[in-house]
């Protein structure tokens, strides 16, 4: 799995109905190796394959893998089922049409729905009329699995166009632009992803042997491996990890690199939500709780190494992007 961060807003999400269904979250937090105190921070983070590891154990304890989000448990097994059914399907078109029927017959308060609009096809979350707020967890987890599955499908990225979100804008809403797309709306009617309608007419490329394989990494796979990795934000992300923090260009160098323009790359960046600043931040920050949680590395050898001229800098940074300060994160870190 690609490293990376996940926002400890779906950490919390995911536990929301853990104890009412009769699980213990301080015991599945610490068996995937995450700090229960982390989530008095909500600017916290944590790995991506922390997260995913909780992501199963959760499933394992309540035997559901939508976590209590629907009145109906979705028994572990189940999105395993749905992907075995769907890889005899000719076209993408009607692989969706038959999970989006496969969810409805898991689920009783949500259902997924394609559309197909001309140019356009939507990938649709509904949720029945009588549910007083929409799931939140509910609806991110049903656009993850269902983009996962597209692209797994005729086994290339899918780019999306505007995401819709049928509530306000959470605190976390820059994931979302990692997630599935820098266009986000909120407040709106319906749930949903929208994408180029010619991808359905492509042909379905997985079979059985391959079901196995795309399974056996899941969660980490659906999580993490179909982001935007062709996207300029992913491209300049990928060419800062490969040198020193030290050696990290100055903007119109990185465009030089790229073959553009000063302005032309910052339209692309911003096309995509982000900026060399803040990809660099995020990049920091990443590689820091990689070096807090994974290494033993004094804190002037971390701050150095991530181009801090010393420690203090260090901290301020660290604090602004968490909320809370290295050594406890790394204390917490240490105690899960």
């Amino acid at each position: 799995m690609e490293k990376g961060s996940i926002s400890i807003h779906f950490v919390i999400n995911a536990l929301a109905h853990v104890e009412r269904l009769g699980g213990d979250p301080t015991a599945l937090l610490r068996a995937a190796d995450i700090a229960p105190s982390l989530l008095a921070h909500p600017q916290g983070r944590v790995s991506a394959d922390r997260y995913a590891h909780l992501w199963r154990l959760i499933s394992l304890a309540l035997d559901d893998e939508f976590f209590g989000q629907d009145s109906r448990r979705m028994k572990v097994g189940s999105f395993a089922m749905l992907c075995h059914s769907v890889v005899t399907c000719h076209t993408l078109e009607q692989a969706l049409q038959r999970a989006c029927r496969f969810m409805g017959l898991l689920l009783d308060d949500l259902e997924m729905h394609l559309v197909r609009d001309g140019a356009l096809a939507r990938l649709e979350v509904h949720e029945r009329p009588d549910v007083k707020a929409p799931r939140i967890f509910g609806h991110e987890t049903l656009l993850i699995l269902f983009y996962a599955l597209t692209c797994w499908l005729i086994a290339r990225r899918v780019t999306l166009g505007t995401a819709y979100f049928a509530f306000d804008e959470p605190v976390y809403s820059d994931e979302y632009r990692t997630m599935y797309s820098a266009r986000l709306v909120f407040g709106a009617s319906h749930t949903a992803i929208e994408f180029d309608a010619a991808c359905l007419d492509l042909p379905v490329v997985q079979n059985e042997v391959t079901v196995k394989d795309f399974l056996r990494a899941a969660p980490g796979n659906i999580i993490l491996k179909y982001k935007n990795t062709k996207g300029m934000v992913a491209r300049v992300r990928r060419r800062l990890k490969a040198m020193p923090t030290d050696s990290w260009p100055a903007f119109e160098a990185l465009a030089g690199e790229f073959h553009t323009t000063p302005s032309t790359l910052r339209r692309r960046l911003e096309d995509e939500g982000q900026s060399y600043q803040s990809i660099k931040d995020q990049l920091r920050r990443d590689l820091a709780i990689h070096a807090l949680c994974h290494t033993s590395k004094p804190m002037l050898e971390i701050a150095l190494s991530l181009g801090f001229a010393d420690p203090s800098a260090f901290f301020r940074a660290f604090r602004k992007w968490t909320g809370a300060r290295p050594g406890d994160y790394r204390r917490q870190a240490v105690e899960a």
